[in-house]
């Protein structure tokens, strides 16, 4: 008896022996993580189902320095079935569309000039806001769009396009903001302490990357708009998409990078898509779809904090590191974009179901880990057949159509690891940094500056 409890506790052993040595191997071999997904809560079908809403929230009129007056550009997005609308015209923060707001002598020169600059009346206020209005063949659309106030692009006094966005300002707030050179942080902290969201508007602007898509991957540049994001909890991210891209056509490398700046803190970055518009003509360029329980103002803020949308836009530049091989241009030919109807993970599987598309890539760490063809059926990416992907910070999802381009937000991979604790560096060299910044952001510096541009690229 006692030879065969000696015997069962010698194999007990071994056997807890070769568990321990086996548990700790997978450990440090298989670094396991869960993926993090901002669409987890969305449910894409049945009685339930969100809905796909299409909007933007940076668009202008001639309140500030627009060619279109509030009226015409309203229209022109119901017209185009857009769900949703912020204005957000320079140091002027929007009302809503019936009610005018505080005008700004800066803008006077459009009457001058024989602009409009009038609101919508009560009634055509009352019929976009119902659906009720009629479109421009007379037939009635019988779906609202709804206005969403507050919105401000803080700044309307400088040459550098440091452009910030406000959100949900207070109607007498930011009426006037003139902004600052390279003022990003004065925006974004004004906005923060007055209560409202932000986001950078087409930073790639900023950095005149369309001269140079390096400027995009500088650790300089990727640092500065990433100490942002980090700062200011309220600042939610960029824009990934603006109008037709012209002058922001590789900000989706950016917005790669910054993914990987900031995620080691726990702060993912949310993309944004705008029309930018300031004619109809651009309109049909780049625009968000959220995907909500209702189409109304508190649940357009809350998408946007939780990043449960898309972004598609209708022109793409090429470039050799994550694509298009070929430019995109689609605007206004009445195609359907590409979308997501569903996007789901299981383990370490991503499962994408899409319409009006043909191909899909996907992208961690800013780079294309796979691509292939998608129709009808459903396209799944399993994470455990791709080498390396325990190290991925991220994976992001592009649909390309004949309509444009859809990307998905960043799906995070978590591996449990603890968080950075984010400190504002206080060094004397940070001091001197800021001191710098603080010079070459006077007036006069910028204004030699610009001088010198506009002669180098004459």
């Amino acid at each position: 008896m006692k030879k065969s409890k000696k015997l069962i506790s010698l194999v007990l052993c071994l056997m807890l022996t070769f568990s321990f040595f086996t548990l700790g191997a997978s450990a440090e071999g298989e670094k396991d993580y869960t993926i993090v997904s901002p669409y987890a809560d969305v449910i894409w079908s049945g009685e339930n189902a969100w809905g796909a809403y299409k909007g933007t929230i940076h668009s202008h009129t001639t309140y500030s320095d627009a060619d279109e007056d509030l009226p015409t550009m309203v229209k022109e997005y119901y017209e185009q079935d857009y769900d949703f609308l912020a204005n957000a015209d320079h140091g002027v923060t929007g009302t809503p569309w019936n009610v005018v707001p505080d005008e700004q002598l800066l803008y006077s020169y459009q009457k001058l000039l024989g602009n409009s600059v009038r609101p919508l009346t009560d009634e055509e206020f009352e019929g976009i806001t119902t659906g009720s209005y009629p479109l421009y063949d007379g037939t009635v659309r019988n779906k609202k769009m709804v206005c969403v106030t507050g919105a401000n692009e803080l700044n309307n006094l400088t040459l550098t396009k440091a452009h910030v966005n406000g959100y949900f300002l207070p109607y007498d707030k930011g009426n006037g903001f003139g902004g600052t050179e390279n003022g990003f942080e004065q925006a974004i902290a004004y906005i923060e302490e007055n209560g409202g969201l932000s986001h950078i508007n087409h930073p790639g602007d900023w950095l005149e990357s369309n001269k140079d898509i390096t400027t995009v991957s500088d650790p300089e540049n990727i640092e500065f708009f990433g100490e942002l994001l980090l700062k200011y909890p309220t600042c939610l991210g960029i824009e990934v998409f603006n109008e037709t891209n012209s002058t922001t056509p590789y900000d989706r490398i950016l917005w790669d990078n910054l993914l990987m700046y900031t995620l080691p803190y726990g702060k993912n970055v949310i993309g944004f898509s705008n029309t930018d518009a300031h004619v109809r003509e651009t309109v049909d360029t780049s625009f968000s779809v959220f995907m909500m329980e209702e189409n109304d103002v508190e649940h357009i803020k809350e998408t946007m904090q939780t990043g449960a949308l898309f972004m598609v836009t209708r022109n793409l530049a090429a470039n050799d590191i994550i694509g298009p091989a070929e430019e995109i241009n689609v605007r206004n030919q009445g195609l359907a974009y590409p979308m997501f109807t569903r996007l789901t993970t299981e383990g370490h599987k991503i499962t994408v179901s899409a319409e009006n598309a043909s191909s899909i890539q996907w992208i961690a760490n800013g780079k294309v880990i796979a691509e292939s063809e998608i129709g009808a059926e459903a396209v799944t990416l399993d994470l455990d057949t791709i080498e390396g992907a325990e190290d991925f910070q991220y994976v992001r999802a592009e649909l390309f159509g004949e309509g444009g381009v859809c990307i998905s937000q960043a799906l995070v991979i978590d591996d449990g690891s603890e968080k950075l604790t984010y400190e504002e560096e206080k060094t004397l060299c940070a001091l001197l940094d800021k001191i710098l910044f603080a010079l070459e952001s006077t007036r006069l510096w910028t204004i030699v500056i610009e001088l010198y541009r506009m002669i180098k690229y004459a």
